[in-house]
């Protein structure tokens, strides 16, 4: 028996790096909100009393950047400059101009925004098709999150992060191996009350217990104290959690982040096609775990490379799942952007808690809805028929 353990860690929507997303994301929403066609990289910065939107945005929208900005960090809950940050009184910068008119040539012609390759992965490890590790540090951050608002633990404040160590065996997930929770918290609270409550309220709420034994550790804010948090605690930056916006660390990734990009920019929409094919590949049947790579160039509208590894679990090569994807799978920008309906404000709920393994409806890359088609071309190709399947 094989045996190892592999780390995901997750992080709370009041992150400072999680704040600079969805600052980011809540730019897009509004531009595609009043203008569909808009093109935007919006990057976002937050320190301590400052925040700093730039970018490149092309639009017929006439957008409010501070209050957009500021509606962002309220819902995130820094409402009280007793948390360190307040989104009422906080300092806002603007710096954005128009995209450039040399990435605008390649787009206009409904070419890709940039050159890149992009990463999909999906196992079956959890019933979203997600790896257990990110799965499970995604909850325990939803849950610090859903007891802060509710009042149910009163002395929790937005900034927090998880962590989940799985032991597997013969490369299936086993145990729990290891749980670290940090968590930013009121002055008032001693560390044993909120170490207590967390684990009984957040932790012990979320764990699948048949994975949890004695020989589970739990790390709830090891430091002891964690009061200063948000952007007085660190700066945020939009684009610095890539792991955890994907597939935390199990599946590769093409390094490009996905908030405050329109989806001309392949970063974002080629990396949510490939999930989308990777998921509705393990959920036909066809692989337990799978990876897809798509690349682009610049102004062109079809990937130069399409890869899949299956890791030893597929039912058919790698070069006959690749032929089925181009059949099936419309990868150019435009096909991408129409098939996963992705010109819409739709971006803000996806730059907290991750891109992938989500069940809401917005969520259109969480699909399996190619499952039939794909087993249909796959087996006819088995037994030597031509099949045309339509996406």
């Amino acid at each position: 028996m094989s045996l190892s353990l592999f780390t995901s860690e997750s992080v709370t929507e009041g992150h400072p790096d999680k704040m600079a997303d969805q600052i980011s994301d809540s730019v897009l929403d509004a531009a595609l909100e009043r203008d569909s066609r808009s093109r935007v990289a919006c990057e976002s910065l937050l320190t301590t009393g400052l925040i700093v939107v730039a970018g490149e945005i092309t639009t017929n929208a006439h957008l409010d950047y501070q209050e957009i900005a500021r509606e962002a960090v309220r819902r995130v809950g820094y409402t009280d400059a007793g948390f360190g940050f307040d989104c009422d009184t906080c300092g806002v910068l603007i710096s954005v101009h128009q995209q450039s008119s040399d990435i605008a040539l390649g787009v206009d012609r409904e070419g890709a925004g940039d050159q890149g390759m992009m990463f999909g992965f999906a196992c079956d490890e959890t019933p979203e098709k997600m790896p257990l590790p990110i799965s499970l540090a995604h909850r325990l951050v939803r849950r610090l999150s859903e007891t802060r608002r509710s009042g149910q633990l009163e002395f929790l404040r937005p900034d927090g992060k998880s962590q989940v160590t799985v032991e597997y065996r013969d490369q299936r997930p086993a145990r729990i191996a290891a749980v670290v929770v940090s968590t930013q918290h009121a002055n008032s609270v001693s560390t044993a009350e909120l170490r207590e409550r967390v684990r009984r309220e957040v932790i012990d709420a979320v764990l699948p217990h048949e994975l949890v034994d004695s020989a589970t550790t739990y790390h709830i804010n090891p430091t002891g104290r964690f009061v200063t948090g948000g952007p007085m605690g660190d700066t945020g930056v939009t684009g610095r959690k890539i792991i955890v916006d994907t597939y935390g660390g199990m599946g590769r990734h093409g390094g490009g982040a996905f908030s405050g990009k329109d989806p001309t920019k392949v970063d974002r929409s080629a990396a949510y096609m490939a999930r989308y094919i990777a998921r509705n590949l393990v959920a036909a049947g066809l692989a337990r775990r799978c990876e897809i790579q798509l690349a682009y160039a610049i102004g062109e509208p079809d990937p130069v490379s399409i890869r899949v590894d299956t890791f030893g679990t597929g039912r058919h090569g790698s070069e006959q799942l690749a032929h089925a994807i181009r059949e099936i799978f419309p990868l150019t920008p435009r096909g991408i952007i129409d098939h996963l309906q992705l010109r819409r404000p739709i971006y803000r709920a996806t730059a907290a808690f991750g891109h992938f393994g989500r069940d809401e409806a917005e969520f259109t890359w969480e699909r399996e809805d190619q499952v039939a088609a794909l087993q249909s071309a796959l087996e006819g190709r088995e037994a030597g028929v031509v099949t045309t399947a339509s996406a």
